[in-house]
């Protein structure tokens, strides 16, 4: 049967849902705050998540997040916030559904099983980039050639970016929105500035003499070009 996660602080409903999920059959881990939260779903890589909003040390917006860094495996919110504005924000954010609380069961077991009869196996993302580079979603880093860096969320987000596009021009205005939520493409030299950091933090971890995966493209943005890459055909945005 599936496993499931859920990230809850209210010990006794974290009960209450491992017990009545366990009775239905699933495999049930519980966390209850959201970094005990982000470790078990990497650590377990759940079929689904159950996730409250108002958790301790890491909120369940962050959580939500951090998950979709990972995997776009299902995320069911089960929230007492329960205004219009607080379900829209949670669906656009990237959850599959949204349960207010209270809540009755039967409704909570039949909208599990209907997302998880929809899914396909969640995939997941922060394994082996390269032989040289891993991100390490959970803690916002990398590991380039053996040796893990500590970056920023926006160092982070940048540099997922451009390796899930590998080999490809990501431009200056994807860079902004993405990255940034920056639709007006205005001060551009944000972006330069981060990749420059960026680039100093990778050549510290490999050292002298160790190549730049990161490549400024005229006038149009900046690419991540692995190892395997360089002598291919370049490929345009």
């Amino acid at each position: 049967m599936s496993r499931l996660l859920v990230v809850e602080d209210d010990p006794d409903l974290a009960l209450a849902l491992r017990t009545l999920l366990a009775r239905r059959g699933y495999d049930v881990s519980v966390a209850d705050d959201g970094r005990e939260g982000l470790r078990l779903l990497f650590a377990e890589r759940p079929a689904l998540m159950i996730l409250d909003l108002l958790l301790p040390r890491l909120d369940g917006w962050e959580v939500l997040d951090r998950t979709r860094d990972m995997s776009d495996l299902p995320v069911l919110i089960l929230s007492g916030l329960g205004d219009v504005d607080d379900r829209v924000r949670g669906l656009r954010s990237g959850a599959d559904d949204f349960l207010v609380k209270p809540f009755a069961n039967t409704e909570l077991l039949a909208r599990v099983e209907a997302l998880l009869r929809r899914s396909r196996p969640g995939s997941w993302v922060g394994e082996a980039v390269e032989e040289d580079l891993r991100l390490v979603p959970e803690r916002r880093g990398a590991v380039w050639y053996g040796t893990e860096i500590r970056l920023s969320d926006l160092e982070y987000r940048l540099l997922q970016l451009l390796v899930r596009n590998r080999g490809r021009v990501v431009t200056t205005e994807q860079l902004l929105h993405h990255v940034w939520d920056d639709t007006t493409a205005i001060g551009k030299d944000r972006i330069k500035f981060a990749v420059l950091r960026l680039r100093r933090k990778l050549h510290a971890a490999a050292g002298p003499g160790s190549r730049d995966p990161l490549e400024a493209v005229r006038g149009l943005g900046y690419r991540y070009e692995s190892a395997a890459d360089r002598g291919r055909p370049r490929q345009g945005p």
